[in-house]
């Protein structure tokens, strides 16, 4: 039986009552999902009509819409907000105090303020200046949006990362300073990519977030995914009712293996990285042979010519 340090190794009654909570458990939640079905099935929305609309082409094309540009805001905020992570982590930690206080001030900042109020402000400020300039902004909830997840984001990140560069070894560190590196040197050449190695798994799985993040368009009224399945589940009636109900799950279901992949890829980056590095194999040592008559006459010294 083997145990850990910071877990001792249950004992006969302690499984006992790990198997009865793991049995009451899984009763309570398939109680919750029979309720849930009954009630559904008791308001008709097991009803057949009721999900035949996603047979329409016309709500399909809305729901790929949807995915495609909630797609499009999670890649331009995702890149983004690494970039402006690397940035605020590289200034937080610079010897600069004015850079570095104002790195940390930023960062406390936008890691303060709602998510929701960032984007709403920049749509407004967005849709105040486009109207000043007599404007159509047509874009103004897309850029709202991207750059409200890249500062939140991106804050996240620098700290993310500023925890990865102060977990590499202060011998690191001076070595490279004793081998008359400079600091940007010792920063880019050795303590950033230990930081991004170390963090990745980190740093995707904040990805994940970012891109669930990207449901608040619909406060904008930005036509992400959210917000065109909410457009249809008002518009459609079925037998006198709104299919909110069979919309949300199907749109969950969406947003849950959009996420499940992202996961996925964290997971498989850190299996990756916990794997030992393949190096040059070192050549096993070999006994010299040495021949009898060489020690003898080591041993011996030299001989001298004469009679």
């Amino acid at each position: 039986m083997s145990s850990s340090v910071l877990y001792d190794a249950p004992g006969p009654k302690a499984r006992m009552r790990n198997r009865l909570y793991t049995v009451v458990g899984s009763l309570a939640v398939l109680g919750l999902v029979a309720f849930a079905i009954f009630r559904m099935n008791e308001k008709g929305q097991l009803e057949p009509e009721v999900w035949n609309i996603f047979n329409n082409a016309g709500v399909r094309a809305n729901i790929r819409d949807g995915v495609v540009t909630t797609l499009q805001v999670f890649a331009v905020a995702g890149a983004l907000s690494l970039v402006l992570g690397l940035l605020l982590a590289v200034a937080r930690l610079s010897d600069h105090k004015a850079v570095s206080w104002f790195a940390t001030g930023f960062i406390e900042l936008f890691r303060a303020v709602p998510l929701l109020i960032t984007i709403y402000a920049l749509w407004v400020l967005f849709l105040t200046y486009k109207e000043n300039l007599g404007v159509v902004g047509e874009n103004s909830g897309f850029w709202a949006l991207v750059i409200g997840l890249t500062v939140y984001n991106g804050c996240v990140q620098a700290e993310v990362l500023r925890a990865g560069v102060n977990s590499v070894p202060r011998g690191q560190v001076e070595a490279a300073y004793a081998l008359g590196l400079r600091k940007s040197q010792v920063m880019t050449m050795l303590q950033l990519p230990q930081a991004v190695r170390a963090m990745l798994p980190t740093m995707i799985s904040q990805l994940v977030v970012t891109l669930k993040d990207t449901s608040l368009g619909y406060v904008i009224t930005y036509t992400e995914l959210l917000f065109a399945a909410r457009q249809m589940a008002n518009n459609i009636i079925v037998n006198g009712e709104n299919p909110i109900t069979a919309v949300v799950l199907v749109v969950g279901v969406i947003y849950i293996a959009m996420c499940l992949a992202l996961s996925w890829l964290a997971s498989w980056i850190e299996r990756r990285g916990r794997r030992a590095k393949k190096g040059i194999a070192v050549a096993a040592a070999t006994e010299p042979v040495v021949e009898l008559s060489e020690i003898d006459q080591t041993l011996s010294g030299p001989k001298s010519g004469g009679a």
